[in-house]
């Protein structure tokens, strides 16, 4: 089975997150919350943890939160980026408060000595940079010379910020090249792709909502990692935060590029299934959502095309005849099931054997 080849970009750290090079992609969301109001910036940051996020981001508009990242940044695990704009101040306020890296846009902070006063200071503090440049905010000597939002715009952007940097002889950054546009947004990364060698962030801004934007993002950020592009992502979603974390890695899963928790496998059905599939799909997603490690699981309706799927994952189970179901573990048919436990046994299955490879690793640990 051939995989994806990803392009060769330098490797930068946000806080302890590696990013870019041989680094696992990563997945990242945002804040809604008013940074200002630090416990429940916290709160949802640990919602967000909870589910895999691995770097977060909170805007920083005013003193007021940017010196609320000293509170935060305390109590979470992931790093947190501060995503400033216009005042160059609130930059350096922010990394002095434990920011792990600054999303800016050099071109919108003023002029070269703001930009080496915010350099000097994530220097000073052990700061990454993410130069953001957006469809929505191009300057407008770019939209004087191209006419309106493009590829070539937003590249063009992004290169001059990154030479804004390269100036100051910094190089600790990743770039974004977003556009709500998703055939823009593939075009404006692969270009920039080809232009540079930094990590790149992947995201069609503006998204939408829940279903529309995991779609349309999946389409703009997968094609994208098929053709090897792409270090860290987000996808954008009007949506609970942890939606698109959850959405980020279903996107690495389905490219087997990186996976986290149960990755089931299961049919459309039709009138040879032999229990209700869908609503069984749905229970154990609900019901095994809290599952971190990587499994796989084929909830299969029918012998068709039933043994072969669950032949292939951790567990699974094949529809059969009246109220008889065949559960497959590791591939192979174990024991038969009724229509009412289908769920309760794979939940069984699938703790068990977590529990049983949380027990290998402690022994690990210990001989270590």
């Amino acid at each position: 089975m051939e995989k994806i080849v990803r392009r060769k970009s330098r490797k930068i750290m946000v806080g302890n997150v590696a990013v870019g090079g041989d680094a696992p992609i990563s997945v990242q969301s945002m804040t809604n919350t008013l940074t200002s109001d630090a416990k429940a910036t916290i709160e949802q940051i640990q919602r967000q943890e909870a589910v895999g996020c691995d770097i977060t981001r909170c805007s920083c508009p005013d003193e007021d939160s940017a010196r609320a990242l000293k509170i935060i940044t305390k109590e979470v695990k992931i790093p947190v980026v501060a995503d400033i704009h216009f005042d160059y101040r609130l930059g350096i306020l922010a990394a002095e408060n434990g920011a792990a890296c600054l999303r800016i846009n050099p071109g919108n902070i003023g002029g070269a000595d703001r930009v080496k006063a915010v350099v000097q200071a994530a220097k000073d503090y052990g700061c990454s940079i993410r130069i953001g440049v957006n469809g929505g905010s191009l300057d407008k000597k770019l939209l004087e010379k191209y006419g309106e939002p493009c590829a070539d715009a937003l590249v063009e952007s992004a290169l001059e910020q990154a030479k804004m940097l390269e100036d100051n002889d910094f190089r600790e950054f990743k770039i974004s090249v977003k556009s709500s546009n998703t055939l823009m947004m593939i075009e404006a990364y692969k270009k920039l792709a080809a232009a540079c060698d930094y990590p790149l962030h992947l995201g069609v801004t503006e998204a939408g909502g829940l279903r529309t934007g995991t779609i349309k993002s999946a389409m703009g950020i997968g094609a994208l990692l098929m053709a090897g592009i792409g270090d860290t992502l987000r996808v954008s979603l009007t949506a609970d935060v942890e939606e698109e974390v959850k959405a980020g890695y279903e996107i690495l899963k389905a490219l087997d590029l990186r996976h986290r928790g149960i990755r089931i496998v299961s049919c459309p059905t039709c009138a040879r299934r032999g229990y209700d599939v869908q609503k069984t799909v749905e229970a154990l997603e609900e019901r095994l959502a809290h599952i971190s490690q990587p499994l796989s699981l084929a909830v299969m309706g029918c012998v068709v095309n039933g043994p072969g799927e669950a032949g292939h994952t951790d567990f699974g189970v094949c529809g059969g005849r009246g109220d008889e179901n065949m559960i497959f573990i590791g591939g192979k048919p174990d024991h038969k099931v009724k229509n009412a436990d289908i769920v309760d046994e794979l939940v069984r299955l699938v703790e068990e054997k977590v529990k049983e490879e949380k027990v290998k690793e402690e022994k690990v640990k210990k001989v270590g």
